[in-house]
């Protein structure tokens, strides 16, 4: 849930923004952390101009062009207030450039970088400012920046990657589906009378495509119905937890996919604690916001019990051995990064493995999934073509 509050700084400063919890206790909690002096704070509503905003969207590729081009001008000398400012005024987007203008005129007014991002989470989210606090605490912005532009970069080359190889068979599924209906409810009807008034013996295939067809026409609002209720079944489980560990753990199993999408997380997640632990956030926190982006029930609590453990003393390696969902030479490599000193290195190494890990499971899945999908259209449609032909053949042979 995201909250709008009002406090006040140390100085006595007025400071309006948003921050994201689970409830409003939690959000008082953690304005409170802030070092503030909290005034009020409630559930934030959107309003009618920021959902419509003009039909735009602030796109993943648009924070990553602005990161970029934010690090490139404080590299240079320019002060972040006036960068942001500027990029602001060039920025087309104008949803976008309006929170850059809010954000300069934040960082203007003396509120650290980082502060002023927090307020927007849906944008910036807390690996992005937990980032920027570390650089802005050791005096390395610019470089940091850089960093997250690239990260960023990846996990959106990875995404689109796989939502390119899912395109092709969600397509083809669709269009088999459609090819279904269209024939069961326009072109079998009208050679059905024909079935019935010469009294033929009629295949099962034909009686069966016979029965799902008048059932569609006569029934389609029945069919609409489950497939909204299925729809809205799955999204209410997704919401739940007992939902959620069991599509996740579904998913991570699914033949094809599983074994990708596995790929995906540990690459994701490594390369998000690469980039904290080289940027210097605590480990305690790294840790946390590994499982803030693994985006599965089941490697969430990997990475929750393994910062868990950690605090108890252990070391990553230790925590990480043993779990199915991790492999061995993962926890390995881990384990020589910790004994050597060298741990940032090694996890941007590991992640940069499974980048070209993700890469190559996308080509395999891509050829597999694409002639299992022409298998499977060819004998949906085939079966229907089948049934209207069988009667149509007896009755010719019946004639001749």
């Amino acid at each position: 849930m995201q909250f709008a509050y009002q406090a006040r700084d140390v100085s006595g400063r007025l400071s309006n923004g948003t921050i994201v919890a689970d409830d409003i206790r939690e959000a008082a909690a953690k304005i409170k952390a802030d070092g503030l002096y909290l005034l009020d704070v409630k559930e934030a509503k959107e309003s009618l101009l920021d959902l419509s905003l003009l039909g735009k969207r602030i796109s993943r590729a648009e924070v990553i062009y602005f990161t970029g081009q934010l690090s490139i001008m404080v590299d240079s000398g320019v002060p972040v207030a006036e960068a942001l400012a500027s990029l602001a005024e060039q920025h087309e987007n104008r949803a976008f450039a309006r929170k850059l203008e809010e954000v300069a005129q934040a960082v203007e007014s003396g509120e650290d970088l980082s502060a002023a991002l927090r307020k927007y989470p849906k944008l910036f989210n807390s690996t992005y400012t937990n980032l920027v606090k570390a650089s802005e605490a050791s005096g390395t912005l610019a470089p940091m920046l850089d960093r997250i532009a690239d990260t960023l970069r990846s996990s959106l080359e990875t995404k689109q990657k796989v939502l390119g190889a899912m395109l092709y068979p969600a397509a083809m599924l669709i269009t088999c589906i459609g090819s279904a209906i269209f024939l069961l409810t326009y072109v079998f009807p009208k050679l059905t009378p024909m079935f019935r008034s010469r009294a033929l013996d009629l295949p099962s295939p034909t009686w069966v495509m016979m029965m799902v067809s008048d059932a569609l026409i006569q029934y389609w609002y029945a069919f609409v119905a489950a497939a909204v209720l299925l729809i809205g079944l799955f999204i209410y489980s997704r919401m739940q937890q007992w939902g959620r560990k069991a599509i996740d753990w579904c998913f991570l199993n699914v033949p094809i996919i599983g074994p990708m999408l596995r790929k995906v997380i540990i690459g994701r997640t490594l390369r998000t604690l690469s980039t904290t632990v080289n940027g210097g956030v605590p480990m305690l926190d790294a840790l946390k916001l590994c499982s803030g982006v693994a985006g599965n029930y089941w490697y969430e609590q990997i990475w929750d019990d393994v910062a868990e453990q950690v605090t108890g003393g252990k070391q990553i390696h230790q925590a990480l051995r043993g779990r199915p969902l991790i492999p061995a030479t993962v926890t390995q490599m881990i384990a020589s990064g910790e004994s050597t000193g060298k741990l940032g290195a090694v996890l941007e190494k590991v992640a940069n493995y499974y980048d070209r890990e993700v890469s190559q499971a996308i080509k395999t899945a891509t050829s597999l999934i694409e002639p299992a999908m022409v298998f499977v259209m060819g004998g949906v449609i085939g079966s229907i073509a089948l049934a209207m032909l069988l009667p149509i053949f007896k009755l010719s042979g019946n004639v001749g």
